[in-house]
């Protein structure tokens, strides 16, 4: 055989396995986009065309006179695999402009897509000519029988390629994806330039023969195949397309593919030599020469895993840093959720969750693409690490990076909760601090303005009993005397937010909550018909004892019930409820208001702020200090039912006697 039919079996073979290698690469990394799918279907139809042709050759060379069916059968393949390619390939650069954010998608991306497809379209009755050929295939140069529309259509795809190949590279983001991109444009234009020159030039000149063509279109195709190992090297080194990851899947397919080649090599080698040694003899020499390579090789392994490793502990290291800095901003939740995306960015994992005792243990679910971390602290379980990838499997190194990210994650999140416990502290001492300077002032301003109000209203009331007083001063004495009521309300509830809850001069504290809520219900029940709103009292089934006096409670209940009846609208409702819940008192107060705006929800719980206009915003903080002082809580809901509605519920310990009879 000629060199040139050896070059071609090299070169065919390594252009079927390469372009089967990516496929497999893609398969194991499973990473849910398009443009791994369309490069799987571009791997795909070169693997038809250089498969095909690999498969001509060969019968050619073993077949005095290759079977019809065989050669039609090569010859389809081909054909279909030559005349997707194009398309495929500048579907693959618009999809790859799309993550590279140089293209939107919508109307632009649909425009590539339809340059990409519709000339392939216009032009299949030429395919189908091609494939309906019976004999003389051209598996040297089969773009000539597909017609001079496609072999232009073949030449406008590998420009617009290098077209968007050079766009890469001016965006690029490193010197090192630049590079690779401006080698894959060379590459690209380099075809496209031997691909006129065959169809357009060579074929029409003089003594050009089949064998001349054979070595052209195999030194073109190695050309072609050159951007599939650049793309390996720029995956292993620099992690292109984020597959870098899988190293165990690209050591495990590399180690198949190489072995796949080296046999064929082996058999190559072989039918070379086979008239000077049988071929077994031949290939049992090759198959144990590798023998010899087996302790350079191994430590060229341990050096290339030792490496590896290091570097991917002191990448885990480096990653710590940026972990502790969030930590001691003292906010567990914002810590917790920066870790997931960091790890997530930093590893090219799908997702990353971390769930810490306490956590909703749903959140703990496996699928059985997920891989499960523990955190442990001082020899117990802190929390749990759930990593969801894109490949077949972990690296190892990956995995012992996250080993040992989950074993430093303990000290990171307890520096976090020691300080988000400190400032905790220091936000309440301030608040306490500011709330007893607010208390001192409105305790000075409450007496010093009670008592000439006070003497105020009893001049006036004096005055209205003259009975020579004119109708006209009447009416305006008593709006005044309304005023004077109104600022003596203010004033009181001042002085109720300024001073502590009286716990009952050394006894305990206790008092019936369902009384006291039929006190409160029955005093405001005038007012409420007046606003025409139903208010209604649920008490308890059973004598329902709290810890805390009656003039708090009558404080809690008011407020609440104030509220919600300023906030229901004409023909509403208020309902009270007073129940045992989980050992302690449950005190609930509906309505079926407009409910509290979403903005407004951590504001009203906060002294002086109100949405009233004759409001002093003191009503709720006043509920909020008696129950907290009483050793309950003070919690809300809103909305409720379509947008409407707030229930507000106090939380109160039970009276200790009664605690203890319960428990009995």
């Amino acid at each position: 055989m000629h060199f040139s039919v050896y070059l071609r079996l090299i070169v065919l073979t390594a252009g079927t396995l390469l372009p089967f290698f990516w496929m497999v690469v893609i398969l194991g990394h499973r990473r849910q986009r398009n443009f791994e799918r369309i490069f799987f279907f571009l791997c795909l139809a070169i693997v038809f065309f250089f498969g095909a042709s690999l498969l001509a050759l060969n019968a050619q060379l073993y077949y005095s006179a290759v079977p019809p069916g065989l050669e039609a059968f090569a010859w389809t393949i081909l054909c279909l695999g030559l005349w997707t390619l194009p398309s495929l390939l500048v579907h693959l650069h618009a999809e790859y402009a799309q993550i590279r954010e140089l293209l939107r998608g919508g109307i632009p991306k649909t425009l590539w897509l339809g340059i990409a497809y519709l000339p392939p379209i216009l032009l299949l009755p030429r395919l189908y000519s091609a494939l309906g050929l019976r004999a003389g295939f051209d598996f040297v140069l089969p773009a000539n029988s597909l017609g001079m529309g496609f072999q232009i259509w073949l030449v406008c795809g590998l420009l617009l390629s290098a077209f968007w190949q050079r766009r890469f590279a001016k965006a690029a983001p490193d010197e090192e994806q630049k590079s690779f991109h401006s080698t894959l444009q060379f590459y690209l234009a380099w075809v496209a330039i031997w691909v006129v020159a065959l169809h357009f030039g060579f074929t029409r000149l003089t003594g050009f023969t089949e064998q001349n063509a054979g070595i052209i279109t195999t030194m073109v195709a190695c050309f072609a195949l050159a951007p599939l190992v650049a793309l390996i090297r720029n995956v292993q080194r620099f992690n292109f397309l984020q597959i870098g990851r899988q190293r165990n899947l690209i050591y495990a397919v590399f180690a198949t593919f190489f072995a796949l080649l080296y046999l064929s090599f082996v058999r190559r080698i072989s039918q070379w030599m086979e008239q000077y040694l049988p071929p077994e003899a031949t290939a049992a020499i090759l198959l144990f020469a590798p023998v010899a390579f087996f302790e350079p090789l191994q430590r060229l392994m341990r050096t290339i895993l030792r490496k590896t490793a290091h570097s991917e502990m002191d990448r885990a290291q480096r990653m710590m840093g940026p972990i502790q800095e969030v930590a001691r901003l003292g906010n567990l939740e914002k810590l917790q959720s920066f870790i997931e995306k960091w790890l997530s960015e930093q590893f090219q994992l799908a997702e990353v969750k971390l769930v810490m005792n306490g956590g909703d243990p749903t959140d703990l679910g496996q699928p059985a693409s997920d891989d499960l971390f523990e955190i442990k602290s001082s020899g117990h379980l802190a929390g749990m690490l759930r990593v969801k990838r894109h490949g077949a499997m972990l690296s190892g190194e990956t995995a012992a990076a996250l080993e040992f990210l989950c074993e430093q994650l303990p000290g990171a999140l307890d520096l976090c909760r020691l300080i988000e416990e400190k400032l905790l502290l220091e936000r309440e001492l301030a608040e306490r601090e500011r709330l007893a300077a607010l208390g001192q002032m409105a305790a000075s301003i409450s007496h010093n303005l009670k008592n000439p109000l006070g003497s105020m209203k009893t001049i006036l009331q004096v005055q209205l009993e003259n009975p020579e007083m004119p109708e006209s001063l009447r009416g305006e004495t008593k709006m005044i005397l309304e005023e004077i009521g109104r600022l003596s309300t203010k004033l009181n509830q001042l002085l109720k937010f300024s001073r502590p809850a009286v716990l009952g001069e050394g006894r305990p504290a206790r008092c019936n909550a369902s009384e006291v809520a039929r006190e409160v219900v029955g005093v405001l029940h005038p007012e409420a018909d007046s606003k025409g709103v139903a208010l209604e009292l649920h008490p308890a089934a059973t004598t329902l004892n709290v810890a805390i006096n009656t003039e708090s409670l009558n404080d809690i209940l008011t407020n609440l019930v104030v509220n919600a009846m300023d906030a229901a609208p004409r023909g509403g409702r208020v309902q009270v409820e007073v129940s045992r819940k989980d050992g302690n008192a449950l005190l609930t107060v509906e309505d079926d208001g407009q409910g509290v705006p979403p903005e407004l929800r951590e504001k009203i719980l906060q002294p002086f702020f109100t949405t009233k206009t004759q409001g002093t915003g003191l009503g709720l903080a006043i509920v909020a200090r008696r129950a907290s002082d009483a050793g309950g809580r003070l919690e809300f809901e809103s909305p409720l039912k379509n947008g409407r509605g707030t229930r507000f519920y106090v939380t109160l310990p039970m009276d200790k006697a009664e605690s203890s009879e319960i428990r009995k």
